[in-house]
């Protein structure tokens, strides 16, 4: 029975009644094409993957950590540099830096352009922090003072040391606000223009309007420098 059995099986497949069946077979691919093909999608797919990863990548540094914004004006000579059809200065935002510390004085920061101010395509303004919630800021007589005491500005364009104040503005910041103003004084449009005085509105920017604090200037080359 087993040598029987045996035999069939070594002579090739046969049907029930003893005819051999015809088995279909695929087209053979040379081993080596198979290969490169292979090898090609491989690498296709790789590549797509690299390009999401980093695209998705560059839009979360860009969200939630850092951005590069462009300095279009010369409000904030000579310590940014912009001017129409220049080389504007380069700077970049820290977007973290106020979840983990206050706003300080001196800060340069960039913030949403206030609702009046949105206009021309303006989003955005870059400044330096004045007044902290709580200061009594005074403005007047070429210079600014805080709760009484004047304020030692070094980074004031020179050229415009005696332009600190356009009219008197004296109040207190409010809380969650905060007073900006650029470092040229004479071509600036700041808190001393943002608001109105006259309804009691002293131009003061709320603090969650601030997208974060510029740390950096990283172009030109030759600018390069921790602000």
């Amino acid at each position: 029975m087993n040598a029987d059995l045996d035999s069939a099986t070594s002579n090739g497949e046969e049907s029930a009644n003893g005819q051999e069946i015809e088995t279909e077979l695929l087209p053979e691919v040379p081993l080596m094409k198979r290969k490169k093909l292979s090898k090609s999608n491989k690498a296709a797919i790789e590549w797509v993957i690299l390009i999401v990863s980093a695209l998705t990548i560059a839009l979360l540094i860009k969200t939630f950590l850092f951005q590069a914004f462009v300095i279009p004006s010369e409000s904030m000579e000579t310590t940014l540099h912009g001017c129409a059809g220049c080389d504007n200065d380069r700077i970049l935002v820290n977007k973290l830096s106020y979840r983990f510390h206050d706003v300080n004085r001196g800060d340069i920061v960039v913030f949403e352009a206030p609702k009046n101010r949105q206009h021309d395509g303006i989003k955005d303004y870059v400044k330096r922090v004045i007044g902290l919630p709580g200061d009594y800021i005074e403005l007047g007589n070429n210079e600014v003072l805080i709760d009484g005491e004047p304020l030692i500005e070094p980074y004031v364009n020179p050229e415009c040391a005696h332009s600190v104040a356009d009219g008197l503005i004296a109040h207190t910041v409010p809380p969650g606000h905060v007073f900006v103003m650029g470092d040229n004084r004479c071509k600036s449009a700041d808190s001393r223009s943002f608001g109105n005085v006259e309804q009691g509105n002293y131009g003061d920017i709320p603090e969650d309007t601030i997208i974060g604090r510029a740390f950096v200037r990283i172009w030109p080359f030759g600018r390069f420098k921790f602000l």
